[in-house]
């Protein structure tokens, strides 16, 4: 039961609670009953010390655990009666073991906010066009997804031949560490040597054995070659090349179900348009998103976008493992520690706060309900994308906050559906 409630600031308040010296006193002897043959005492069998005598010697090992468990249930009947919604409790004290026991802490609660001017805002968003150019470079991207390698002996090599090579660096006329291998493989025009060094190879045949010259970059990693002028002795022994299929009707019945390449493009055309309307909306509503962010009025605490921090590495760690990688893999292979990476997540976690303030006060405002078949078709949704059960789905997901999250989806129509959409504005360079 909360008997002090003393404000400090606007979302921060000092909070005393109590709970019964009944309630201690209970859960002091369930833990003595589960502990006590961990101690033994001269004088007494395992197990049969009595309470008193085992606190005398090792201190208020029982009480303490006590304290700590009947704090943690009783600070969460404390938020349910709080009156606001609490977002975070820290800064746990015991004023009083004397009779009822009373414990202090700070809640912390969301913040009040203010938005206005939600409604018609202006943006832009562009017109989502595939011109004839677009068309033709994506169908050759179809193109090299479908081609195949075939080996090359009748000429030298060239730019976008794959060759399999032995090569050494000498630099000084010396052999310098790292500069030798055998059966490389590597895509000319890829740069993925130093530069120089692909376009030496371009006109010699398999079998030959040649020089490249090259001069290494003055950013290059290694402080005994940056700048330095090195030759390679290379010795070619395959060439390999990408052959394109014929963009005809045979091609097209191979690739899709239709039977002419004009047919086949009508349909990749419009595929194309549909993605670039996509994203065109979702540039439009990110726009409108940052929009909203500006207009966000709210004493918002520290511990909310910490939270949100939280929330992202967990993702992130997530994703790390579907990848077969931990955090501290990550950590390792780019330099980065935990305080590092915390910073990163944070614009992004201010971001994603300040947007939820505003789409739920918006929510607010608007007076959104969320109906029962609302929250039946977000479950069915929420099952269709993890391939689950959707009664399983209810159990994981608690409905109120699956309520919220409609409320918020709602809210962002609201914003998206009063919005003044206009063409860009061509830039001077334009």
């Amino acid at each position: 039961m909360i008997t002090k409630k003393t404000q400090i600031d606007g979302t921060t308040y000092e909070v005393e609670f109590t709970a019964s010296a009944e309630a201690l006193k209970a859960e002091t002897n369930r833990i003595y009953r589960k502990e006590v043959r961990k101690y033994n005492i001269p004088g007494f069998r395992k197990g049969k010390a009595p309470m008193h005598v085992i606190e005398k010697m090792y201190g208020p090992v029982f009480t303490q655990e006590a304290v700590e468990s009947v704090y943690s249930s009783t600070v969460d009947e404390a938020v349910a009666e709080f009156g606001e919604e609490v977002i975070d409790v820290n800064s746990a004290e015991v004023v009083s073991l004397e009779g009822e026991v009373v414990f202090k802490s700070k809640f912390i609660t969301k913040p009040e906010v203010k938005i206005e001017g939600y409604k018609g805002l202006t943006v832009e968003k562009a017109e989502a066009v595939v011109t004839d150019e677009d068309l033709e470079n994506e169908m050759k991207k179809i193109q090299e997804r479908n081609s195949r390698t075939v080996n090359v002996d009748d000429r030298p090599a060239q730019m976008d031949d794959t060759v399999k090579f032995d090569f050494e660096g000498f630099c000084d006329g010396v052999a310098f560490e790292g500069g030798k291998a055998e059966d490389y493989t590597l895509k000319l025009g890829s740069h993925q040597f130093i530069p120089g060094f692909e376009e030496g190879m371009v006109g010699h045949s398999i079998g030959e054995d040649f020089d490249v010259n090259v001069t290494f970059p003055e950013d290059y990693f290694s402080e005994d070659l940056k700048g330095k002028p090195a030759v390679f002795k290379v010795k070619i022994k395959e060439i390999k090349m990408t052959e394109l299929p014929a963009l005809d009707d045979e091609f097209a019945k191979d690739v899709s179900e239709f039977d002419t390449l004009a047919e086949y493009k009508d349909s990749v055309r419009a595929d194309m348009l549909r993605k670039a309307e996509e994203k065109a909306k979702d540039d439009a509503d990110n726009k409108l998103i940052d929009q909203l962010i500006d207009l966000v009025e709210a004493d918002i605490p520290e511990v909310m976008y910490d939270k949100k921090v939280d929330e992202n590495i967990r993702d992130f760690s997530y994703q790390l493992q579907s990848n077969g990688m931990n955090i501290n893999d990550y950590f390792s292979y780019t330099g980065l520690d935990m305080d590092s990476l915390r910073g990163q997540f944070r614009d992004k976690a201010i971001h994603q706060v300040k947007l939820r303030l505003a789409l739920e006060k918006i929510a607010e405002l608007e007076n959104i309900q969320v109906s029962d078949e609302d929250c039946d078709k977000e479950f069915e949704d929420l099952a269709k994308m993890y391939n689950m059960e959707v009664e399983k789905v209810k159990e994981i997901v608690p409905v109120d906050g699956l309520k919220k999250d409609v409320a918020v989806e709602k809210a962002v129509d609201v914003v998206r559906d009063s919005a003044n959409y206009v063409a860009p504005q061509a830039s001077d360079a334009e």
